[in-house]
Parts: C-alpha cells; structure tokens; sequence
C-alpha cells in the first residue's frame, strides 16, 4: 500500500522552541519537518502543528509555523484528546432540502467526499505526545503513517521504543522521502523538480 497526497493531512507535533534543543539530532529532526510542511504545501496537503504547553515550551519553530494552516495548543499529551480529531475529520454537513424523505436507495451516501482519512504524522517527543497522539489515531479509524526520521526524543532508546510500539499497533513507518515519492508518484508530476529540490 502506498500513500496518496489526496486523502493525506500532515500533522506535525511539538517542534518548539525550548524543547528542541534537549531532542537527539535535533536538527536533522527539524529539516525533515520543513521538507515534510514544504512538499505538503505544494501539493496541496493539509498541514497541522501541536503545540505541548507553549507558555512553557514555547511556540512551534516559526519557520515551520508558517507552512502550518493551524495550530493547536494543548495540555493533554495526546493532541486527539484536546480537538486534534474534529479538525482532521470535521462533522458532515445535514442533508439539505428534503432528501431525507427519499428512499434509501435514492438517498446520497452521508460520508464526506472530501474526507482525508489518512494522517501522516512526525514529532517530539515520539515516546510521549507524538505515540499518545498517534495511539489515539488510529483508535479513531484513521490510517496512520508515522515519518521515523521527523520523529526525535531525548534518547534514541526511548524514540526507538516508540517506533516499536507504533508498528505493532498497526502505524506504517516511513521516511521523509519515501513520503515525498508517494506523494508525487511519478517524475512526469508537474511538482516533481520542486519538491524534489528540497532534498538536494
């Protein structure tokens, strides 16, 4: 199975200003974020930042801020559980006029068309607020694709316990390029040289 930039959001957690420095490898862990925001961008791919206690921990790096359409603060480790959910699969809109009282085999499906159902997701710490966040994703029925080298904690160890634990709970793992290409699909997309370009 390969992801597809039309049902995907990007959610980014936690890349803020006073946590990163304490992050292992800490700015390789930002350049795949941006390269993640950037791509999502261009194609059109909805991107989301968390934000851990910001008076704290501080903002959202702004570069990567910029490229967000929204930011949620929270207090709960699990964004899902602060309103992460309702902005990633909003209600469906009420039937209008009277199509209720069709029959049912002439009633539309009540499912959002425009539905993105598939979350890919990187972040710190990923042994905390990006596994409770992603955990509570795939409770909730998305498909969840966690982008390992976005994903950063204080120890490899505990970021590595993470990536194990997500696997077996049904997460894919992938890379920031592996992303990127499955996004794209083909070299003849008319983005492929600019998002390409990111990783050169």
């Amino acid at each position: 199975m390969l992801l597809e930039a039309t049902p995907s959001q990007l959610v980014l957690v936690d890349y803020q200003s006073r946590l990163m420095p304490a992050i292992s490898d800490a700015a390789s862990v930002l350049a795949n974020a941006l390269r993640l925001a950037q791509a999502a961008q261009l194609l059109n791919v909805p991107v989301w930042a968390t934000e851990q206690n910001p008076s704290k921990l501080g903002e959202t790096d702004p570069a990567l801020k910029a490229l967000c359409t929204r930011s949620l603060s929270k207090m709960h480790f699990s964004a899902v559980e602060e309103g992460l959910g309702e902005w990633l699969r909003p209600p469906a809109k009420p039937l209008a006029g009277n199509a209720r009282s069709l029959p049912k085999h002439l009633q539309k499906p009540q499912g959002n068309p425009d539905e993105r159902n598939t979350v890919v997701i990187a972040g710190c710490e990923a042994h905390i607020c990006l596994l409770q966040t992603a955990l509570d994703l795939l409770e909730d029925e998305f498909d969840v694709w966690v982008v390992t080298d976005a994903c950063g904690s204080r120890t490899e160890r505990n970021r590595d316990a993470a990536f194990d634990r997500l696997a077996g709970a049904g997460a894919e793992l992938v890379t920031t390029e592996m992303v990127l290409f499955e996004w794209l699909r083909t070299a003849e997309h008319p983005l492929f040289k600019p998002v390409q370009a990111l990783i050169k």
